[in-house]
């Protein structure tokens, strides 16, 4: 008993030292858990979405999934390095609006003389630990070496695929201002960016950002990078610059917030939306690539750009299917769809790539 007694002290403290390190984060305190504690959004002692959203379906079983895990797609990662395509990022900006897809969720908007970017992940990982969920072979073409000054960093919510430790400290020299949900500036303090230099907006508050409107949606999703849930808040967005109208979706299960943003906002210029990473035992809190083009449709989006995908294998299905289901199901319902390669310029209104390229 005295043995069994010390080991599991011993990795208890184990699992304790782990979590300390700055790569978790920290999660909110001070002013900034009173504005959560004040949040519409919050409610005992956790964020809360619109509908009731379980992680897992109702039907869901530990067995089930098990038997789901060891019978996966044989497809999960790519047998080939992913094509790329390499953009001169810092080149000088025009007066159009230019997206620059970095794969999964990562990518940079450069707006007229503006520079913004989304979640971005550009370690090689998406873990608390650099040998665990790791890259596609080939899409690790960018580094933050290759990124100009930034003017806005948007961050959708708090996953490793989408909020990024080591990215983050790389960059925060480079960047003007912070642009979080509420509780997230939490980590970014804690990894040495100024309080003064983060934003933390809850659902349908804007910020500005010279000639910019950035407005946090709704999302369905959920926060978390240790052990607690929704102590943070995640969330989509809508950026507003001088010529266009993008909409970042984050990750989001599909309910009825994409109809009420599209009311909000009337005609989105394009919609970034998530595509990958699904599957039938947590159909809550991401979409299946059918109701990712419905998702377009209720926000009155002109353009469909799918992302979620292409990096990293964080769920059962064939690493192309979403892509293949996704084009599928926008040409059944007349839906413009871009598919660019990592790094392929997309530009409003004058070039939406739609290569094959998982094909290749």
């Amino acid at each position: 008993m005295l043995i069994s007694f010390s080991i599991a002290a011993v990795l208890t403290l184990v699992s304790f030292l782990f979590l300390q390190q700055d790569v978790f984060g920290k999660t909110p305190a001070g002013t900034r858990l009173e504005r959560i504690h004040n949040s519409p959004n919050y409610r005992d002692g956790s964020f809360r979405n619109i509908s009731e959203t379980p992680v897992q379906a109702e039907d869901a079983s530990f067995l089930g999934m098990l038997y789901d895990f060891f019978n996966k797609s044989a497809n999960t990662r790519p047998a080939n390095p992913i094509p790329t395509v390499k953009s001169d990022l810092k080149a000088a900006a025009t007066n159009e609006t230019s997206i620059y897809w970095f794969g999964h969720s990562s990518y940079l908007i450069k707006a007229q003389q503006y520079t913004i970017l989304v979640d971005p992940v550009l370690s090689g990982y998406a873990s608390p630990v650099s040998f665990m969920v790791k890259a596609f072979d080939g899409t690790d073409a960018y580094t933050t070496a290759d990124l100009p000054e930034i003017d806005m960093l948007v961050i959708s919510h708090d996953h490793y695929d989408h909020l990024d430790h080591k990215t983050i400290v790389e960059l925060k020299d480079k960047v003007k201002h912070f642009y979080v949900p509420l509780g997230v500036g939490g980590h970014l303090e804690n990894w040495g960016i100024e309080a003064s230099n983060i934003t933390e907006l809850d659902w349908w508050e804007s910020a500005t950002f010279k000639e910019l409107t950035l407005t946090a949606t709704p999302a369905r999703h959920f926060s978390g990078r240790g052990l607690s849930r929704g102590k943070t808040l995640w969330a989509s967005y809508v950026l507003e610059t001088p010529a266009s109208k993008v909409y970042i979706g984050g990750d989001s299960g599909y309910d009825t917030h994409f109809k009420e943003i599209g009311e909000k906002f009337g005609n989105i210029d394009i919609a970034i939306l998530e595509t990958g990473q699904y599957n039938k035992s947590w159909p809550y809190i991401h979409m299946m690539p059918e109701q990712t083009v419905q998702a377009a449709i209720d926000l009155h989006a002109d353009v469909l750009f799918p992302m979620h995908l292409g990096k990293f294998a964080l769920a059962l299905h064939a690493w192309d299917e979403p892509l293949q289901r996704v084009t599928k199901s926008a040409t059944e319902k007349q839906v413009k769809i871009t598919t660019p390669l990592i790094g392929e310029p997309v530009i409003l209104g004058k070039s939406y790539p739609t290569s094959q390229w998982w094909t290749l």
